[in-house]
């Protein structure tokens, strides 16, 4: 049986993407275990870890930094071990070194590269809504370009492209899927996205 943790640490819509992956499982009859949890031995027995995310980079951040234990599970988990972890909006941006919003906060550094705002252009912020997601590198996440629904006004700046599995267009081309092994990052949000959304899930699962 595959254990899911969604990783609660205060900021991210923990709820939605629970109740996503546990569609996924009863839709394709998969044995699944979805736990919301901090735990750190829930995390440990984990089979798929997911980061959720929203709100500003540096209370997200916090939240993970102020809950003993968490960064450094979450890091034996995804680094050392190398089993699949999914960071969704601002869980993916935390895998970045840095972020600049609302000064200069830094992340958990796994992928390289660095968060930044989007440009205004007149264009109205935060991007919300749907938009297009073309894959850039082959990659398990995504296969065809098609549409997820994105609430953003940051995005991650990588700075190696093997780590830009996907992008997309609001103002500027934005990397919008980044992945580093068994680390992938989306931000848009797949459990706000229908049946495209749901099918990323289970691509993320097998």
């Amino acid at each position: 049986m595959l254990q899911i943790t969604v990783v609660d640490y205060g900021s991210g819509n923990v709820l939605s993407a629970q109740k996503s992956f546990i569609k996924v499982a009863n839709d394709n009859n998969l044995s699944v275990k979805v736990l919301i949890s901090k735990d750190l031995n829930e995390i440990k027995n984990s089979s798929h870890v997911v980061l959720p995310g929203q709100g500003a980079f540096s209370t997200c951040m916090s939240g993970l930094n102020n809950t003993p234990g968490l960064v450094e599970a979450l890091y034996e988990f995804a680094i050392i071990k190398q089993k699949p972890f999914l960071g969704i909006c601002v869980g993916m941006q935390m895998l970045a070194k840095d972020s600049e919003e609302n000064g200069f906060h830094k992340g958990l550094g796994w992928i390289d590269g660095h968060i930044k705002a989007l440009p205004k252009k007149d264009l109205k912020l935060p991007h919300m809504g749907w938009n297009i997601v073309s894959p850039t590198n082959k990659n398990k996440l995504v296969t065809m370009s098609q549409d997820y629904y994105f609430v953003h006004s940051y995005y991650f700046e990588c700075q190696k492209k093997e780590n830009i599995l996907a992008e997309s267009l609001y103002g500027i081309n934005f990397t919008s899927i980044v992945g580093k092994e068994n680390i992938y990052g989306v931000q848009f949000h797949p459990e706000k996205s229908s049946s495209q959304g749901l099918k990323l899930l289970k691509n993320f699962l097998i």
